[in-house]
């Protein structure tokens, strides 16, 4: 008796969570090593010009737009390379039903 291959095609519809969790965290990432650098900075330079930082420069001017820019090109990257992967494990199920 042959053994029988069960190959399931891929689902499109976990790709949308997977893209947004990967945004999400990378995001996040983003937002809190620039706030660490941004607040380093405005201290350091602070401290060289002898006044006391504001750091709410750090959240508003520094962390806030490079989160925001390095989020929207995880979004559009991790949309890329989510779309491609599901397009190859379509056409490699495909493949293998085909032969199987």
């Amino acid at each position: 008796m042959p053994a029988r291959n069960n190959a399931r095609r891929p689902g499109w519809y976990l790709i949308p969570a997977r893209v947004l969790l990967v945004t999400f965290l990378l995001t996040l990432l983003a937002f809190a090593v620039s706030l660490l650098l941004g607040i380093l900075g405005l201290v350091i330079t602070a401290r060289v010009r002898g006044v006391h930082p504001n750091l709410t420069t750090a959240y508003r001017h520094i962390a806030l737009p490079t989160a925001a820019t390095i989020g929207a090109v995880v979004l559009i990257a991790a949309s890329v390379i989510e779309i491609r992967h599901h397009h190859q494990a379509k056409a490699l199920a495909e493949i293998e039903r085909i032969s199987g």
